[in-house]
């Protein structure tokens, strides 16, 4: 093959969970311009619409799905509504998360269970109803969104001289430093079915709601010396949902300018 050929995502089927928020949003792109026969699913309906209708208006094809990671049952129905339509899954990106329970340590132990319920429990048991699908055809890769958070702790220097107060909760740390490790566990145990798991770890988004002195404060902090944009994901996805990655599984890559390098 082609080595640029390899890269294409053409004849794949792809579920990304999420796709509305500020990383889904060009992970959606990303699929849909690789070639992906791409299903975008989460409890947010309306909004995803939004996102086929804009995707499908480029020539696309992009499916909105609905799918409430707090119910196995809405798990089950969405992959026998992908089966159903279109025969198989290649790739699940396991992108969408809850955050209820950002408030620090002081938080009720419910709140910290609803948050593990969908962020962790929620990820084994759709990684392993689309693993099952991928079993069959001995061929897929799985992408969990990580986050750099995972990786290290909090730098208070990003915060110095502005308002903004560094989020405290531990559950964010918690549950992305899991999905890291979760990864390198699912790549041994479907590895033997040719399915290939891997994690990328995303670094600070650039939104224009940030402070100034806050940008300039992470921009530093990192290699790159600046933040990410609203592009910087997008080909780490598609090589990792390609055969251009046919031999690699296990791995976190972290996305982050140099962040967790210093």
């Amino acid at each position: 093959m082609n080595v640029m050929e390899s890269f294409s995502l053409k004849g794949k089927v792809a579920l990304l969970t999420g796709g509305a928020g500020k990383y889904g949003r060009q992970f959606v792109s990303a699929l849909a311009e690789a070639g992906a026969e791409t299903y975008i699913a989460s409890r947010n309906i309306v909004a995803l619409g939004k996102v086929a209708a804009e995707e499908n208006s480029r020539g696309y094809n992009v499916i909105a799905m609905k799918l409430n990671l707090e119910s196995e049952n809405s798990i089950m129905e969405l992959r026998d509504n992908i089966i159903s339509r279109s025969g198989k899954i290649d790739v699940l990106i396991n992108n969408a998360v809850i955050r209820c329970a950002m408030n620090g340590w002081e938080q009720k132990m419910e709140d910290f269970d609803r948050s593990l319920h969908v962020n962790a429990s929620a990820l084994f048991t759709i990684t392993r109803v689309f693993g099952d699908e991928m079993k069959k055809q001995e061929n897929g890769s799985i992408i969990n969104i990580a986050s750099m958070m995972g990786m290290v702790g909090v730098e208070m220097a990003n915060y110095e001289g502005t308002d903004m107060h560094p989020n405290p909760s531990p559950i964010y740390f918690y549950e992305k430093g899991g999905m890291i490790n979760f990864t390198r566990w699912a790549a041994s145990i479907l590895g033997q079915y040719n399915i290939r798991v891997n994690c990328i770890s995303p670094g600070g988004l650039l939104e224009k709601t940030h402070d100034p002195v806050f940008v300039k404060n992470y921009s530093g902090r990192t290699q790159l010396g600046r933040m990410a944009n609203a592009s910087d994901l997008k080909g780490i996805l598609v090589f990792l949902a390609s055969d251009a990655s046919l031999y690699i599984t296990g791995t976190n890559i972290p996305v982050d300018g140099g962040y967790t390098a210093k």
